[in-house]
Protein backbone atom coordinates (compact mmCIF):
# COMPACT_ATOMS: atom_id res chain seq x y z
CA UNK A 1 0.00 0.00 0.00
CA UNK A 2 1.52 3.31 -1.06
CA UNK A 3 1.38 6.42 1.25
CA UNK A 4 -0.94 8.26 -1.42
CA UNK A 5 -2.85 5.27 -0.81
CA UNK A 6 -3.19 5.57 2.93
CA UNK A 7 -3.65 8.82 2.91
CA UNK A 8 -6.84 8.91 0.72
CA UNK A 9 -7.95 6.17 2.98
CA UNK A 10 -7.32 7.90 5.93
CA UNK A 11 -9.29 10.91 4.74
CA UNK A 12 -12.37 9.04 3.64
CA UNK A 13 -12.06 7.19 7.18
CA UNK A 14 -12.17 10.88 8.97
CA UNK A 15 -15.12 12.55 6.39
CA UNK A 16 -17.26 9.69 7.23
CA UNK A 17 -16.55 10.32 11.09
CA UNK A 18 -17.33 13.43 10.76
CA UNK A 19 -20.50 13.13 8.80
CA UNK A 20 -21.06 10.57 11.28
CA UNK A 21 -20.65 12.91 14.35
CA UNK A 22 -22.57 15.90 12.41
CA UNK A 23 -25.74 13.27 12.09
CA UNK A 24 -25.74 12.35 15.46
CA UNK A 25 -25.60 16.16 16.11
CA UNK A 26 -28.56 16.70 14.13
CA UNK A 27 -30.76 14.02 15.55
CA UNK A 28 -30.09 14.65 18.87
CA UNK A 29 -31.26 18.61 18.57
CA UNK A 30 -34.58 16.65 16.98
CA UNK A 31 -34.74 14.89 19.55
CA UNK A 32 -34.36 17.42 21.99
CA UNK A 33 -36.83 19.28 20.76
CA UNK A 34 -39.39 16.41 20.05
CA UNK A 35 -38.89 16.03 24.19
CA UNK A 36 -39.38 20.05 24.81
CA UNK A 37 -42.15 20.06 22.28
CA UNK A 38 -44.24 16.74 24.27
CA UNK A 39 -43.34 18.48 27.98
CA UNK A 40 -44.80 21.98 26.63
CA UNK A 41 -47.69 19.93 25.37
CA UNK A 42 -47.96 17.65 29.09
CA UNK A 43 -47.72 21.08 30.82
CA UNK A 44 -50.54 23.13 28.76
CA UNK A 45 -52.97 20.05 29.04
CA UNK A 46 -52.16 19.92 32.46
CA UNK A 47 -53.72 23.70 32.91
CA UNK A 48 -56.68 23.51 30.63
CA UNK A 49 -58.98 22.41 33.60
CA UNK A 50 -57.21 25.40 35.80
CA UNK A 51 -58.36 27.69 32.77
CA UNK A 52 -61.63 26.15 32.01
CA UNK A 53 -63.08 26.27 35.70
CA UNK A 54 -61.70 30.23 35.52
CA UNK A 55 -63.46 30.54 32.39
CA UNK A 56 -66.68 29.01 34.36
CA UNK A 57 -66.05 31.90 36.92
CA UNK A 58 -65.99 34.02 35.00
CA UNK A 59 -69.53 33.56 33.37
CA UNK A 60 -70.71 33.44 36.91
CA UNK A 61 -69.49 36.58 37.89
CA UNK A 62 -72.81 37.99 38.93
CA UNK A 63 -73.75 35.08 41.68
CA UNK A 64 -73.28 35.15 45.40
CA UNK A 65 -69.60 36.50 45.96
CA UNK A 66 -69.46 33.66 48.57
CA UNK A 67 -69.80 31.21 45.78
CA UNK A 68 -67.38 32.89 44.03
CA UNK A 69 -64.94 33.00 46.24
CA UNK A 70 -65.62 29.06 47.24
CA UNK A 71 -64.88 28.80 43.20
CA UNK A 72 -61.68 30.45 43.47
CA UNK A 73 -60.36 28.52 46.36
CA UNK A 74 -61.89 25.27 44.59
CA UNK A 75 -59.71 26.42 41.47
CA UNK A 76 -56.57 27.79 43.26
CA UNK A 77 -56.12 23.93 44.98
CA UNK A 78 -56.84 22.74 41.34
CA UNK A 79 -53.42 24.58 40.26
CA UNK A 80 -51.93 23.84 43.41
CA UNK A 81 -52.21 19.90 42.81
CA UNK A 82 -51.22 20.62 38.58
CA UNK A 83 -47.87 21.96 40.45
CA UNK A 84 -47.30 18.71 42.65
CA UNK A 85 -48.09 16.87 39.99
CA UNK A 86 -45.18 18.13 38.62
CA UNK A 87 -43.20 17.76 41.95
CA UNK A 88 -43.64 21.72 43.05
CA UNK A 89 -44.92 22.25 46.33
CA UNK A 90 -45.24 25.71 48.24
CA UNK A 91 -43.19 26.47 51.01
CA UNK A 92 -42.90 29.88 53.03
CA UNK A 93 -44.11 28.85 57.06
CA UNK A 94 -44.88 31.78 59.38
CA UNK A 95 -42.07 30.96 62.21
CA UNK A 96 -39.33 29.39 60.29
CA UNK A 97 -35.85 30.82 60.15
CA UNK A 98 -35.21 32.91 57.45
CA UNK A 99 -33.29 31.05 54.60
CA UNK A 100 -31.29 33.20 51.79
CA UNK A 101 -31.76 30.63 49.33
CA UNK A 102 -35.44 30.15 49.63
CA UNK A 103 -36.82 33.11 51.25
CA UNK A 104 -36.68 36.88 49.76
CA UNK A 105 -37.05 39.30 52.77
CA UNK A 106 -39.26 41.79 51.46
CA UNK A 107 -40.14 43.65 55.01
CA UNK A 108 -37.99 43.77 57.92
CA UNK A 109 -40.49 43.53 61.34
CA UNK A 110 -39.08 44.72 64.85
CA UNK A 111 -41.19 41.76 67.08
CA UNK A 112 -40.51 41.21 70.45
CA UNK A 113 -42.75 38.11 70.43
CA UNK A 114 -40.02 36.21 67.41
CA UNK A 115 -36.69 35.16 67.37
CA UNK A 116 -34.82 37.40 64.94
CA UNK A 117 -34.34 35.84 61.72
CA UNK A 118 -37.83 34.30 62.09
CA UNK A 119 -40.12 34.16 59.48
CA UNK A 120 -43.69 36.62 60.53
CA UNK A 121 -45.39 36.91 57.92
CA UNK A 122 -45.62 35.43 54.33
CA UNK A 123 -46.63 37.62 51.72
CA UNK A 124 -45.94 35.45 48.30
CA UNK A 125 -45.00 31.60 48.94
CA UNK A 126 -42.61 30.28 47.07
CA UNK A 127 -42.42 26.99 45.02
CA UNK A 128 -39.68 24.29 44.51
CA UNK A 129 -39.39 20.51 44.90
CA UNK A 130 -36.22 20.22 47.57
CA UNK A 131 -33.51 20.79 44.65
CA UNK A 132 -34.41 23.45 42.33
CA UNK A 133 -36.51 26.87 43.20
CA UNK A 134 -39.76 27.98 40.62
CA UNK A 135 -39.37 31.17 42.55
CA UNK A 136 -38.38 31.97 46.43
CA UNK A 137 -40.89 33.27 49.24
CA UNK A 138 -41.47 36.92 49.47
CA UNK A 139 -41.29 37.24 53.27
CA UNK A 140 -41.37 39.83 56.19
CA UNK A 141 -38.73 38.52 58.62
CA UNK A 142 -38.58 39.52 62.43
CA UNK A 143 -35.34 41.62 63.92
CA UNK A 144 -33.96 42.70 66.88
CA UNK A 145 -35.63 45.57 68.85
CA UNK A 146 -33.83 48.97 68.30
CA UNK A 147 -32.50 50.07 71.71
CA UNK A 148 -35.12 51.90 73.58
CA UNK A 149 -38.24 50.00 72.28
CA UNK A 150 -38.93 47.71 74.76
CA UNK A 151 -38.99 50.60 77.25
CA UNK A 152 -41.05 52.94 74.81
CA UNK A 153 -43.19 50.57 74.19
CA UNK A 154 -44.82 49.14 70.48
CA UNK A 155 -46.06 52.13 69.27
CA UNK A 156 -42.40 54.58 70.81
CA UNK A 157 -44.51 56.07 73.84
Amino acid sequence: MTQEHEVAELTERWQRAAADVENTRKWAERQSARQRQEERIAISTAWLPVLDNLDLALRHGDADPRTIVEGVEGVREQALAVLAGFGFTPFGEVGEPFDPVRHEAAEVVRDSDAPPGTVVRVLRPGYGDGERLLRPAVVAVSAPLLLGDRENGPDGE
